[in-house]
């Protein structure tokens, strides 16, 4: 049961022993890494154009983005206000200075690709049995590359263990997002384990939609990566509204994201004291999408 888990986990674990010092090679594994995402998405959009019946294909992908994004995010709203009343944290009125747009622009990015893919597909008509083969080629060396980088981060354990809102806010979005999970698998009538695995993105859209398309084929692959996306869109909309009310919601509302691309966003409009928790608690969940999502897609 747990051997196709090691066999897609081992590189990231691989991955996560390698320390790296020099800022020269870890630029490098950057840009890779995200150019790497862009072709596996590519990928994913001509996986989609082989399917049978792309339009009711492609209107099961929006039911599932849909009812997983509402019940997750319900369940995530309902739950992270608990946690400004519990442990509230005092926020730093500041001006917004960066445009919702420009930083939304990188999603869109995104979903160009996919699409590009997808267009492609249904011009050329040509056989797109390699697609799947290369996607899991790739995907293994982006595993690989990601654990080098959750490695070299710059947290390290006690960092995370001491900061109480950050580990608090992380165990928050993974309880109440599997619960949401489960929601939705039963209301799609599912498998509960393919809702578990769907609710385990936690706002990491690319390699979630890459795991999910690997486990399960394009068209969970498709919904994994619209739900996340959805989720990251949400909350760049979110957070300036919120944050200096309900800092720990808006930060834990980011997911994933809040160590890297809403970082900025949360540290203009909340104030240095958002950076540690938002730090801590995207670096969890950062480390929990892989482990949890192949888990459950090898049940």
């Amino acid at each position: 049961m747990f051997s196709g888990m090691f066999y897609i986990f081992l590189p990231l674990i691989v991955g996560y022993l390698i320390p790296v010092t020099k800022k020269s090679i870890l630029d490098f594994i950057n840009k890779q890494t995200s150019r790497l995402v862009l072709v596996i998405l590519s990928l994913m959009g001509l996986s989609l154009a082989g399917l049978d019946n792309l339009g009711q294909n492609l209107h099961q992908i929006l039911l599932y983005t849909f009812t997983f994004f509402t019940a997750i995010s319900v369940c995530n709203l309902i739950a992270l206000p608990l946690i400004d009343k519990i442990l509230p944290v005092e926020t730093e009125l500041k001006h917004q200075t960066l445009l919702l747009s420009e930083m939304m622009m990188e999603s869109v990015r995104l979903i160009l690709v996919v699409a590009g893919g997808l267009v492609v597909g249904l011009m050329l008509s040509m056989d797109l049995s390699w697609v799947d083969t290369a996607s899991e080629s790739i995907l293994l060396l982006l595993l690989f590359l990601i654990g080098i980088q959750l490695r070299n981060s710059g947290m390290t354990l006690k960092q995370i263990l001491l900061n109480k809102n950050g580990m608090l806010i992380a165990a928050t979005i993974i309880v109440t997002s599997l619960l949401g999970g489960l929601i939705g698998a039963t209301l799609l009538g599912i498998p509960l384990k393919n809702g578990l695995a769907m609710a385990s993105g936690f706002g990491w859209y690319s390699l979630s939609g890459i795991l999910m398309g690997d486990g399960l084929g394009p068209v969970y692959g498709g919904a994994s990566f619209l739900n996340e996306l959805l989720r990251e869109l949400v909350a760049l909309s979110l957070i300036p509204m919120l944050i200096r009310r309900y800092p720990n919601t808006s930060i834990g509302y980011a997911g994933a994201t809040a160590m890297d691309f809403t970082l900025p966003i949360i540290q203009n409009c909340g104030g240095i004291r958002c950076v540690p928790i938002a730090i801590v608690s995207g670096f969890i969940l950062s480390l929990t999408v892989p482990f949890l999502m192949l888990f459950f897609l090898s049940l």
